[in-house]
């Protein structure tokens, strides 16, 4: 007899990949005309007075990618092509999507667009998206001027000239 250990956890993976093939399916079947065949995986971080905003493109060339930055938002669009085969080789599995793809990622704070920066190493295309001088956070000195209780204020005189009033501030 041999014993089989039940994993929830295995269970709900399975699940998750099945319903997600079978959105993506009928997403496809849905929308036919859209330019975009699929979407990268994205990952926005902010880090201090940066946004790195992470772009996983296995497979695809540099000159194939067009990135455009505004102050609000990232759009990130391009071109996988599928790799040849060698004549005689056939394609047994083949799980990749190729094809155009589109991102437009909404930023939480406006960015200064004229200073980002792109890395592509590895598949991973980094942006790094430095915020705009006015968001970020600031620390002001503010100095105090010393005996304010012994000073009368310009108000407080003028009130008690006008009454006739005088004043024991």
């Amino acid at each position: 007899m041999m014993v089989r250990y039940w994993s929830p956890f295995q269970e709900m993976e399975t699940l998750r990949r099945q319903l997600d093939q079978a959105f993506n399916d009928v997403t496809s079947a849905v929308e036919p005309t859209s330019s975009a065949q699929w979407h990268p995986a994205i990952r926005l971080v902010e880090s201090g007075d940066s946004y790195m905003l992470t772009v996983h493109l296995p497979g695809v060339e540099p000159h194939d990618i067009d990135v455009q930055v505004t102050r609000e938002a990232v759009e990130v669009k391009g071109d996988r092509r599928q790799p040849d085969i060698a004549e005689g080789d056939r394609v047994l599995y083949d799980n990749t999507r190729y094809g155009s793809f589109r991102r437009l990622i909404s930023l939480p704070e406006p960015v200064r667009n004229d200073a980002a920066s792109a890395d592509l190493r590895d598949g991973k295309l980094v942006l790094t998206l430095p915020k705009v001088e006015e968001v970020r956070n600031k620390v002001v000195k503010i100095s105090l001027t010393p005996n304010v209780e012994d000073r009368e204020t310009p108000a407080i005189a003028a009130e008690a000239s006008a009454t006739g009033v005088e004043s024991d501030a």
